[in-house]
């Protein structure tokens, strides 16, 4: 597939946050797409969110006039990431940030006159550091991946978190990774809670290590029932349209669950730790990471290609399981967590609650006088 030449973008490192501005180093981010994304995100109609916690970043990835534009908006420890009724969610470290949106605000935003939405982080809340993984919007609520309490949660009223559900095999609700608890599917009809991925089915803190390449498992929330077993390291399961995808990330796969057989299908084997995954107008938009770290990514049948794989976003036909474009990083980030499409919006400005930090403009939503 044709790229265009490397392009090369900047953000501050954060290795030192207790640093000025001005003594902050700038990491570059050097980065190539397929010379059809431009196009085929202008035909689809929108633009995509990925965040990196190894980066600490949400990158914007839209187009303007034809032309792509990609920007970086600061979140410690960036993870899950959702659309939600008002804008959306970016979960971080210790909290999870709200970031409304705002299309009357957007093209005042530099550089004036491009951006057709803004995204603006407004509010958080703090949930301390719970090694939140998937977020997802439903019912009105806001749900969490509780992966440090090995629970879905919901994000309500003064309550660190509200538990709603835990798997048939953890025995007590208290902190400590029993099970690596990491992917959530809503339901499509009722936005509740229907799947969820975990790395093993094991009651013990860590113990899912011991045989993470092929204990991972697929659960059915309304039965508390695991479904499938034997996956290497499984994140990110969601329906579309009828069907229950997933990644089997050991692999680096893309694949759907046949219900009926209670088999899958690999749709396409792609070349990065598969991790974070959106569907729309029959198309997936999958994260890929590179596997550096071996204490929790090495034995994996991944390893064999280790020296092949990418780090970005690649776009799966559903019907066809042909990669039909990609977005690769060459250098400042190497793994990718979650991705989100922004139906409707070619090109959001997103401004995150450091715009020292970031290098932008102060942007301020203030109602009229009098209001």
């Amino acid at each position: 597939m044709d790229s265009l030449p490397p392009n090369t973008n900047q953000f501050s490192d954060t290795q030192d946050p207790a640093a000025s501005p001005s003594q902050r180093q700038a990491v570059p981010v050097n980065y190539e797409y397929s010379l059809n994304l431009p196009e085929l995100l202008n035909q689809l109609d929108l633009s995509v969110l990925i965040s990196t916690y190894q980066a600490g970043r949400v990158a914007s990835i839209g187009t303007y006039q034809g032309q792509m534009r990609v920007s970086f908006a600061h979140f410690d420890q960036a993870m899950g990431l959702t659309r939600t009724a008002t804008g959306i969610a970016v979960g971080a470290r210790q909290a999870i940030w709200h970031l409304p949106a705002n299309r009357e605000i957007a093209p005042q935003i530099k550089p004036e006159g491009e951006q057709d939405i803004a995204f603006l982080a407004r509010s958080s809340h703090l949930t301390g550091p719970i090694m939140g993984h998937d977020l997802a919007f439903g019912s009105n609520r806001l749900w969490v991946v509780n992966t440090l309490f090995n629970c879905l949660a919901t994000i309500e009223g003064n309550w660190s978190f509200l538990p709603q559900w835990k798997p048939p095999f953890i025995t007590e609700l208290v902190p400590g990774d029993r099970c690596h608890l990491n992917g959530l599917a809503m339901a499509e009809n009722s936005g509740t809670p229907a799947y969820v991925t975990a790395l093993g089915e094991t009651n013990e803190e860590s113990l899912w290590r011991e045989n993470k390449a092929q204990g991972g498992c697929l659960i059915d929330v309304p039965r508390g029932e695991v479904i499938l077993r034997g996956l290497a390291m499984p994140h990110s399961p969601r329906l579309y349209q009828g069907n229950l995808y997933f990644l089997n990330s050991g692999y680096g796969t893309l694949n759907r669950w046949h219900p009926q057989t209670g088999s899958t299908e690999i749709i396409a084997e792609l070349p990065g730790f598969t991790r974070g995954l959106d569907c729309w107008e029959g198309h997936a938009f999958v994260g890929l990471s590179q596997v550096r770290e071996t204490a929790v990514f090495g034995g994996l049948p991944l390893d064999e290609r280790r020296n092949q794989l990418r780090c970005g976003l690649a776009i799966v036909n559903l019907a066809t399981g042909q990669l039909v474009a990609t977005f690769w990083f060459n250098s400042g980030v190497e793994e990718v967590f979650a991705v989100s499409v922004l139906p409707g919006y070619r090109n959001p400005a997103l401004i995150g609650p450091d715009n020292d930090l970031d290098g932008t403009q102060s942007v301020w939503m203030v109602p009229s006088l009098g209001t």
